[in-house]
Parts: C-alpha cells; structure tokens; sequence
C-alpha cells in the first residue's frame, strides 16, 4: 500500500503512529523527534529554525486522517490528493525564503478565498500545519498590510478550536512583536488582534499566555486607549478586556492602566450609537469591583456612578441591567459617597422604571434589594 507523503514523518520517513506539530508548522512523530531532542538539536528538521518554544501539539486532525485512510484498506482516495496537494502547493510557497513579499500576499488572498468559498478545505489547512505557520509570519514580518491579509486566515482557522499555536507568542521577540503591531496597527488590525486576544483567553491551552498578555502594561495601556477612542475598534477593546479578565491576576493591572473611566466613557458616549457594546463594558466593570482600587476610582470618577445608574434601566432593552445593579449594589454599600451619587443621577426613579418593566424576576429582586440598602443606609444616617 502506497503511504501519501502527508503520512509520512519527514525524519524517518515512516507512517506518523503519534504525529506531533512543532511552532514552526511542521509536524513529526512523537519518537523521532524526541530522539532529535535528546541529541541536542534545538532546531526544526526541516526548516532548521532555532526554536525558542520546543512544546510539541498533538496534531489530532492528522491522527485521525490516517486512521480512516488504515481502514479504507485501499490507496487513497485520489480526490483527496487533487485536493491537498495545491494546498501544500500553497504552503510551501509561504515557506520558501525565496518569496517575495507580493508572492506571499497572492498566496493568502487564494487561501482566503478558497475557505470562504469551501469550507470544507479548512479542515485540511489544519492538518498541513497552515496555522502555526501564519502566526508565525504575523510576528515576524511585521508589515500591516500583509498583517491585514493575514489576521482573517488566523481567526478562521482558530474557529475549528486550534489554539496550541499561539502559545509561541510565550517567546519575548513574539510578545513584542504583538505589541508593536498593536501600537501601529490600523483599527481592523487592532480589532483582529483583539479577537486574537479573546480566543487566547477563552482556551485552556493559552492560560499561561493569557497571564503573560496581562502582565504587558504596554499592551494594556494600548488596549484601554483603543476603548477611550468610541469607535467601532473600541467596542472590540472592550471584547478583549472582558475576555482577559476572566483571570483574576489580569483585573488589577486592567485598572491600574484606567479601565475604569475608559469603560466608563465608552457607556455615556454609547447614547448616540444605536448599536453598542455598553452592557459589555458594564459587565467589565462589575467584573473589576472586586479590587478596592476600581471601587474607588468608580466612584471618584465624576461620571463614574451615573454611568451605573443609566445603565440600571434602558428603553430598549434590559441589557446591563443586572451588571450595573451589581456594581451599584457593592459601592453603595460601604460608600455614603456613591450612595449620595445615584440618588443625584436619578438611581430612584431608575429602580422604579425597571421594577415596572418586563424585566426577569432575578432583576427586579434586586432592584428591589438595592432600593432597600438605600433606604436601609438613609434611615442610619438620619
């Protein structure tokens, strides 16, 4: 039976039994290269780049190919070679040094369209290695504009639950690169980067770089700056900030670099907008009260409790409400100050405009608790 070359480690030349992928793209079996390993190699075999990241992914896709390809008991479907072989074709050809940037811009623009216009051949891009082989080129060239045809290849192959690659960004060069394509990025890089970001965020196998992300006060400090500018960019900054704050250790560094009044401005300016991410950013900040310092720039900032209260109650919808009775509930329990705050900003008739609304039970029972701690908190005052 004749083995395709995909199924075949480039080092020993046999079929994959445990086919693992490298940073680089390049995938090996478990045995051999470890044996590599273990004779001092730090390098790639094939591309014989010195690896800074040596974790070896399960290459699961390529697994189970195989697996199906064993039990067909027969050569292989030669529809399935017509169809991998110009997308190696393809691959090879970001690869090669010898490519010029055009070269590898025309490349892409045929790799997006064919996912868009056949799905079915993601799967594929997958098993070849294409995605660690992109992420790799976006931190390494650098250039917007092959950075804007890139960032969409990513973020659709990431869809299929392939994160393991990303964790190359752990390497310091990586990091800064991201940081640098960041700060001079155009928007839609930035609201890729920011999808990027959500995804590192949300997968078990990029927790220890999502921690890293949120040590990188440079990053942050870009990342609250994009929220502070009330563009369709922002509302994917606020995306990603949720999404980082599901670490507990990322929330105190978010607000040293001044979410608080960035979400803060995002909500008051979102009146103008008829679509916007202002529950988001509510739920961002609910998120964050659990540190003292965002209780207290909360409520020192002079717009900061009225932008609770305004999203206590909306006409168009009960989005935010539960966040912003949260937050309120929490500041106003030990602060006379922020108490005294949403009285000012009409938190009453707010209270009682939802209490009258359609709102779920679970919201109104606490608009009600909420109602009763200031009044609870007036009458000791008196």
């Amino acid at each position: 039976m004749t083995i395709p070359d995909l199924f075949r480690c480039p080092i020993s030349l046999d079929l994959f039994s445990d086919p693992v992928t490298l940073s680089t793209g390049q995938t090996y079996d478990r045995s051999s290269i470890e044996k590599w390993f273990a004779h001092g190699n730090l390098t790639c075999p094939v591309t014989m780049q010195k690896l800074h990241d040596p974790s070896l992914v399960p290459n699961h896709n390529l697994r189970h190919l195989i697996q199906q390809w064993r039990q067909m008991g027969h050569p292989f479907d030669p529809d399935y070679l017509t169809t991998i072989d110009p997308l190696l074709d393809m691959k090879r050809g970001l690869e090669s040094p010898q490519a010029t940037l055009q070269e590898k811009l025309r490349i892409l623009e045929e790799i997006r369209v064919s996912m868009d216009e056949t799905p079915a051949k993601i799967p594929f891009l997958l098993q070849i290695g294409l995605l660690p082989l992109l992420v790799q080129l976006l931190f390494g060239e650098l250039d917007p504009g092959f950075a804007e045809k890139l960032l969409p290849c990513i973020l659709k192959l990431m869809s299929f639950g392939e994160f393991g690659s990303l964790n190359m960004l752990k390497e310091d060069s990586k990091m800064e690169s991201l940081v640098v394509l960041f700060e001079n990025g155009t928007d839609m890089i930035k609201q890729s980067l920011c999808c990027l970001v959500r995804a590192i965020s949300a997968s078990s196998e990029t927790r220890e770089l999502c921690a890293m992300i949120g040590k990188n006060r440079r990053f942050l400090h870009r990342v609250v700056r994009l929220i502070h500018q009330n563009s369709e960019a922002s509302e994917a900054g606020i995306e990603a900030v949720l999404a980082l704050c599901r670490l507990e250790s990322n929330r105190e560094e978010l607000v040293q670099q001044g979410l608080i009044n960035g979400l803060v401005t995002y909500i008051l300016n979102s009146e103008t907008k008829e679509r916007s991410s202002a529950a988001t950013a509510m739920a961002t900040i609910e998120q964050v009260l659990g540190i003292e310092r965002a209780k207290e720039e909360l409520i020192n900032d002079p717009q900061g409790i009225k932008a609770a209260v305004k999203m206590v109650f909306r006409v168009s919808d009960h989005e935010g409400s539960e966040s912003a009775l949260n937050s309120l509930l929490m500041v106003c329990y030990e602060s006379l100050q922020a108490r005294e705050q949403a009285i000012a900003a009409g938190v009453l008739t707010q209270l009682l405009l939802l209490l009258q609304s359609q709102c779920s039970r679970r919201i109104k029972t606490k608009a009600t608790t909420l109602l009763k701690l200031l009044r609870s908190k007036w009458d000791e005052e008196q």
